[in-house]
């Protein structure tokens, strides 16, 4: 069990945490590449015909975590002082900490710094220097940081970023810590302190850092009968009235391991008050006197077993443990055993009888841990009474909402996991009159304790004069209740009576004061903002939107909101993020005229939508040539004459340099044409042509897969095993290969076509937990469960990775595809109009006229009405194909390549947009995920052959192959489509695979 300390502190001592700052060695002066990355060269001139490749990125080799590390530095980072403010209110203490660093390499170095919370710590301010100057962060919306910081990177230009990754888990992003020089950090957070008999106990330990030049603490407690008992340091207290403070520097000696604090409590209901935002909060702590009893157990218990992959890292023996204490004083009891991973699973009933429940316990020992945590994927039963749920919390499958029990039901959360999200784990277990049990293997007799024995909850609050009440936790935690709330009238006060029950049952009246007699609180609002968000965790799907107002109104970081530093005061203006009070007054004579200029580039990206539709409606309307190809001379003429209809499309070499000079580049091809575009045919009645436009004479076309054969021993065993041996195989090389995504998508891939699909998508979803929030991962997990045609399954995985994504147009674009194979067309349809709306950046190029080709494929084959209200009816216009490819991978930074070749022997390419008989690419993507198209109308009887190639990548970090998703379809746009999809991998540059052919017959 971690332990409730100072957060900055747990944060420092890597050597208690297995923490570390992790910097990148490159120097990344203006203009250069990013650091780590391998700069792509430019793809080869098609006339010219260069072969060039781009290089392979080696892998750094693995460091020892260190406090603050930079791998390949030649001298460590320096903590060149630490400043510790620290104020405490009551059982609160607020601490503001300041860090100064100091890189004595003669580079430029980038910082990550990774860090847990304690259960009772929340940060409530970050700030990071700027020319010198400490520059307070805002809050943004989680995804819109990530997508600031993500844009901005790729400037040089790096933003400081902190924000909640998983559970109570934090990471915070500093670039640059310039050579021979320092950065200054500023952290702000809270902490309800613990109670010790009668005094409040705070613990902060200081011997976390070997390199650091000097450490201030300073101490300041306010409303104290006496002055704190300290041990550790000699921290010497002065009084001030009631108040007392001290101070303790360290300069050049070894600190002591740890300093303790030791304050008064009073033993009566302390009330605190603060104005914030023209409403009026409190908090109040309320100490409880009553010991905990024995509580009568039932007789019908289910025990919810969390059997997922990450359910490994469990202290299984300390939870068996426990149940063998619980069953012992149970002495009878009906068990029923619930199995969690990608689906629930029923794992038997078993019955306890003298306490001896060693079947169950077998049951248990035998337990598979694999797949995903779809972890609210069961149901209650109304004859249990009692659930005991053991589980790190971390649910990352499906989208179901937690089960909320029956009134005559509780639910105990059993936590043992080093890594957990433990505030999931309270709000589940609050909100079904239980609460969390954390369990350290070193302390299992108080987790045993708090199981079996009946302490104090609040069962109901009646308030007068007070609304919205909120509770760190319903049950009393070590002698002392937590409440915040709202006062309706702040010169009146209020008055709550709390209903408590268990051990002590009775009412407790207390008076909150008006608020200009009331103690003052500075962190009241915060205070009531974390206990609401809290609450809120068990169901963050669907109180998304709700925790994410409290986070930015109240400048939280954790699950909707980051904490967000820009340098420049464009910058803030560019994102349109309020920036902080000293920016303000700057920041406002400067929106106007930004406002004016976003309305005029959204009608010019409408603009450009709609030109580059008209030219690809030109191409669908012309009538291309079907014989054998023409002499190389008389072929050049024909295809200059015929570019004419693609002249938004890349027609040479194309590198990342050029990505920001498309559009004059579309305007350099329109003047060297020889013809002008043909005119449009006139526009048919309706908008959108319908789904059998082009299809009376299609012909018939049939579609040719080369199954991907994964070159791997362990593939190998499992084919030459026999189908129900296939799964304990896999069971037996997972250890050794728990981190591949390739392993899983291999070994699902075989399960799948031996028709185990249960097996299959067991194995498959464990992608889910490979990585968290890793969008990459989920991308492939969508696109195979799509394969699998579980477009069930891939819906919430494509909505995560749209709240992770939103500034990529592929998040839209697979869940809209997504939508559709779920038979939700208006949905899908909307989507993907969003998508053509918006303007994106230009590493994305043309994504709208692919998302374009499928909506109106969408709406004309739906066989339900679609409401295209809202779509500007000169963007609905289906256009039927025979034959269309789509590519897409999940790769950042990457390019890949998609190459068609025809019955002509004529490739499509990036470097041929266009081939004699009307097959057409669509523009290349060089810097990531795709999609690129291939699409021909009319097709001439033959075979097509389809292939991939990788062209290269700038990734910063070394990615290990790269998973592409190739769709082939026939009849494209009409009520004959017919799709295959294929899912295969490429490691590096140079890798070329065949896909599969279409076979058109005459």
């Amino acid at each position: 069990m971690w332990r409730r300390i100072v957060m900055l502190l747990s944060l420092c001592s890597l050597a208690y945490a297995g923490l570390s700052l992790a910097q990148s060695t490159a120097t990344r002066p203006a203009g250069s590449a990013q650091a780590g990355a391998t700069a792509l060269p430019a793809k080869p001139n098609p006339a010219v015909g260069a072969d060039l490749t781009a290089p392979r990125i080696l892998p750094r080799p693995p460091q020892p975590p260190q406090f603050i590390s930079a791998p390949g530095a030649e001298t460590p980072i320096v903590l060149k002082s630490l400043r510790l403010q620290t104020h405490i209110v009551g059982g609160m203490a607020h601490t503001t900490a300041d860090m100064v660093f100091y890189n004595p390499n003669q580079r430029n170095l980038e910082g990550e710094l990774q860090f847990p919370l304690q259960e009772q710590q929340h940060i409530i301010g970050f700030a990071l220097d700027i020319d010198g100057k400490l520059r307070a962060a805002v809050p943004v919306p989680k995804q819109r940081g990530q997508e600031i910081f993500e844009e901005i990177q790729r400037e040089q230009i790096d933003p400081g970023l902190l924000e909640m990754t998983q559970g109570n888990n934090f990471k915070l992003r500093i670039y640059p810590l310039p050579p021979k020089g320092q950065r200054s950090v500023q952290l702000r957070y809270t902490e309800n302190l613990t109670r010790q008999d009668q005094h409040w106990s705070m613990r902060m330990p200081l011997g976390f850092a070997q390199n650091w030049q000097e450490i201030t603490l300073e101490v300041h407690a306010r409303d104290l009968a006496q002055a704190p008992k300290v041990s550790g340091a000699p921290l010497a207290f002065s009084a001030q009235g009631r108040d007392y403070m001290a101070r303790y520097e360290i300069r050049g000696k070894t600190a002591q391991q740890e300093v303790r604090l030791l304050l008064p409590r009073k033993n009566t209901p302390q009330a605190a008050v603060q104005e914030f935002a023209g409403q009026h909060y409190f908090t109040l702590e309320a100490p409880i006197e009553a010991k905990d009893s024995k509580r009568q157990l039932p007789n019908q218990v289910g025990i919810l077993w969390d059997s997922s992959s990450s359910g490994a890292k469990r202290a299984h023996a300390a939870e068996l443990a426990l149940l063998d204490q619980y069953f012992k004083a149970a002495g009878q009891a009906e068990v029923s055993l619930t199995l969690l991973r990608d689906v629930a699973l029923d794992g038997g009933s078993f019955s306890v009888r003298n306490g001896n429940w060693d079947k169950l316990r077998q049951a248990l020992e035998r337990v598979t841990y694999d797949g995903a945590s779809a972890l609210s994927a069961w149901r209650s039963a109304p004859q249990v009474q009692e659930y005991l749920l053991f589980s790190d919390g971390l649910r990352n499958y499906g989208s179901a909402p937690f089960p909320i029990l029956a009134a005559n039901q509780r639910l105990y959360a059993i936590q043992s996991a080093a890594s957990s999200d433990s505030p999931r784990l309270a709000a589940w277990a609050n909100a079904n009159r239980g609460k969390l049990i954390q369990l350290d293997p070193a302390h299992g007799a108080a987790a045993a304790q708090a199981l079996l024995q009946d302490g104090v909850y609040l069962e109901h609050v009646q308030a007068q004069g007070a609304g919205e009440i909120v509770f760190a936790e319903r049950h009393v935690q070590n002698g002392m209740l937590r409440i915040a709330g709202k006062l309706e009238n702040a010169q009146q006060g209020a008055r709550l009576q709390l209903q408590l029950a268990g051990s002590l049952k009775h009412k407790l009246e207390v008076q909150i004061p008006a608020a200009p007699q009331a103690p003052a609180h500075p962190y009241a609002a915060q205070q009531w903002a974390q206990y609401k968000m809290r609450m809120l965790e068990g169901d963050d799907e669907l109180h998304r939107a709700q925790i994410a107002r409290l986070g930015q109104q109240f400048s939280i970081p954790g699950r909707e909101t980051s904490l967000l530093v820009l340098e420049r005061l464009e910058d803030y203006l560019r994102y349109e993020i309020d920036g902080p009070p000293e920016l303000q007054a700057a920041l406002a004579k400067l929106r106007e005229t930004a406002r004016h200029a976003k309305q005029t580039q959204q009608q010019a990206h409408l603009q450009t939508v709609l030109q580059r539709f008209k030219e690809k409606q030109a191409w669908w309307q012309k009538d291309f040539p079907k014989g054998d190809k023409p002499a190389p001379e008389k072929k050049q003429a024909l295809i200059a004459e015929q570019r004419v209809v693609l002249t938004g499309s890349r027609l040479a070499d194309r590198n990342a340099a050029e990505a920001a000079s498309d559009m004059q580049e579309r305007r350099r091809v329109v003047t060297e044409m020889p013809h002008a575009a043909p005119a449009l045919s006139p526009a048919p009645k309706q908008a959108s042509a319908t789904a059998k436009e082009g299809a009376p004479n299609a012909p018939q076309i049939s579609i040719s897969l080369k199954k991907w054969k994964a070159n791997a021993p362990y593939l190998t065993r499992m084919k030459n095993a026999k189908p129900e041996h296939v799964y304990a195989i896999y069971l037996d090389e997972k250890p050794g290969l728990h981190n591949s995504s390739a392993f899983y998508l291999d070994v699902a891939e075989l399960l799948l076509e031996q028709g185990q699909q249960e097996l299959g998508l067991r194995v498959l979803s464990n992608l889910a937990e490979m990585d968290l929030e890793n969008r990459a991962l989920l991308r492939i997990l969508g696109y195979r469960l799509m394969q699998a045609q579980q477009a069930a399954l891939a819906l919430p995985v494509f909505e995560k990775v749209l709240r992770l994504a939103p500034h990529e147009p592929q998040s839209l674009r697979d869940l809209a595809l997504a939508l559709a194979q779920d038979g939700q067309q208006q949905r899908a349809v909307d989507t993907l109009n969003r998508l053509v709306e918006q303007k994106w950046d230009v590493r994305f190029p043309d994504i709208e006229l692919i998302a374009l080709a499928e909506m109106n494929a969408i709406i004309a084959t739906s066989k339900q009405k679609i409401d295209t209200r809202a779509i500007d009816p000169r963007l609905l216009h289906n256009m039927p194909l025979d034959l269309r490819v789509v590519m897409s991978w999940d790769a950042d930074n990457s390019d890949m390549d998609l190459w068609v070749t025809d019955p002509n022997g004529e490739k499509c390419d990036y470097s041929q947009v266009l081939t004699y008989q009307g097959g057409r690419m669509s523009r290349d993507f060089t810097q990531g995920y795709g999609p690129e198209e291939f699409s021909l109308r009319h097709a001439k009887p033959g075979k097509y052959r389809i292939e991939t190639n990788f062209f290269g990548n700038r990734q910063q970090v070394l990615a290990g192959a790269t998973t592409l998703n190739v769709k082939l379809t026939t009849g494209f746009g009409t009520d004959k489509q017919k799709d295959q999809v294929i899912t295969l991998r490429l490691r590096e540059a140079k890798d070329t695979v065949f896909v599969g052919e279409f076979e058109v017959k005459p």
